[in-house]
């Protein structure tokens, strides 16, 4: 078959990519421009007293989305071959960025964490750079060492030395919530790219055991976890900001209250535009608006997840790693971020993908939706005989 623009039917087939994903994306990261907004305006014109306070939010995230689809379409003209070979570079530069911001004067610090490094018109949180890092790393690095993934010393030990280095600097910030998403990122790729089943049961009940002795040995950590089991024996402490995520959840019910007239957002629920944005999507939309953001965000992972499996079929474990990577991280970080609004899970500081107020967060998805997006589009060449 000819390998150049020689028919209509070539050049057609170049164009190809998957519309559907590209959509979703874009549906979702104007929705979520709208319900930042809404969310805001009372805590903008609250914090800022010039002419345009009420739309101070919605004018940064709104900048942030403009540079992070910008920085999509950027990364989706990479060949993944040219990504495989930045990934170790990649991940380097992750954990300089972790060690910068633990360092007094670099770092910015808020209410006890150090997650930010001021460059002047925004804050970069290294820890959502590492997300996608890492998973170009541990998808490289199984790729590469696929024959010795039963070696516990030559193939799983390295790895796991690496991400325990990892672990330890998110901990020091401390990003529980990256920190979870890293691991199930990691793990996911170490399973699907061959690791035997019986270390990996071990590696996890490990896993399990250091997470409750983490938050055994830590008072602050044992009442977060206590305090979410039953938020309304601390009201006004310790379940405060649950309590009032759960009452906007009750009064959205099935339709919700209309868009803009949620009562949570005004200053009862911390972090409305942020981490508990879903509360409000869920009050003023109801039931059915949480349904449909469920289902759009099902149909990312889920074509996420077809996608590797197509290049697995065409023998390409690292594209089909990575786009299994992306996948396992979109599906952990809703579910945990919608699991802690609703009650489910302790409280941890992670974003929405593609919806919450955060300009690194929305990058850094935004670059890994250009990565499976380019992963798709090289699979539909290869099938038809086109080089990459």
């Amino acid at each position: 078959m000819s390998l150049g623009y020689t028919t209509l039917n070539d050049r057609v087939a170049r164009m190809e990519y998957d519309r559907s994903l590209l959509w979703i994306t874009l549906l979702l990261l104007g929705f979520g421009i709208v319900m930042v907004y809404s969310a805001s305006i009372a805590i903008a014109e609250a914090g800022r007293n010039t002419a345009f306070s009420a739309t101070y939010y919605l004018s940064r995230h709104s900048v942030f989305v403009l540079i992070s689809i910008i920085a999509g379409a950027v990364v989706f003209q990479i060949p993944i071959r040219i990504l495989q070979q930045m990934a170790p570079y990649l991940f380097v530069l992750g954990v300089v960025l972790l060690i910068l911001v633990l360092i007094p004067g670099i770092g910015h610090e808020v209410n006890g964490s150090r997650r930010w490094l001021p460059l002047g018109f925004v804050n970069l949180q290294p820890s959502e750079i590492v997300k996608l890092s890492v998973l170009l790393y541990a998808s490289d690095y199984t790729a590469r060492k696929a024959a010795l993934m039963h070696s516990f010393q030559r193939g799983f030990l390295p790895l796991f030395g690496v991400m325990v280095v990892t672990g330890s600097l998110l901990l020091f910030e401390p990003d529980y919530g990256a920190l979870g998403v890293v691991t199930v990122i990691a793990m996911g790729i170490l399973f699907l790219g061959g690791m035997y089943l019986r270390l990996f049961v071990t590696l996890i009940v490990g896993l399990v055991f250091a997470f409750v002795m983490l938050v055994w040995t830590s008072p602050y950590r044992m009442r977060r976890v206590i305090g979410f089991m039953d938020p309304w024996a601390d009201p006004f402490g310790t379940g405060y900001q649950l309590s009032h995520a759960l009452i906007a959840f009750g009064r959205g019910e099935w339709l919700g209250v209309g868009l803009g007239a949620s009562v949570e957002k005004l200053f009862y629920l911390p972090e409305a535009h942020t981490d508990f944005l879903l509360a409000v999507i869920a009050e003023e939309l109801g039931f059915i608006g949480v349904l449909i953001l469920i289902l759009m965000f099902a149909w990312i992972v889920w074509r996420a997840f077809r996608i590797g499996k197509r290049a697995t079929d065409l023998e390409r474990p690292f594209p089909a790693l990575v786009a299994f990577g992306i996948g396992l991280w979109m599906g952990v970080q809703v579910f945990i971020n919608m699991g802690v609004n609703m009650g489910i899970l302790p409280t941890k500081g992670l974003t929405l993908p593609l919806l919450s107020f955060g300009g690194s967060a929305v990058l850094t998805t935004c670059c890994a939706i250009g990565i499976l997006l380019r992963i798709d589009w090289e699979n539909r060449q290869l099938v038809r005989g086109f080089t990459v």
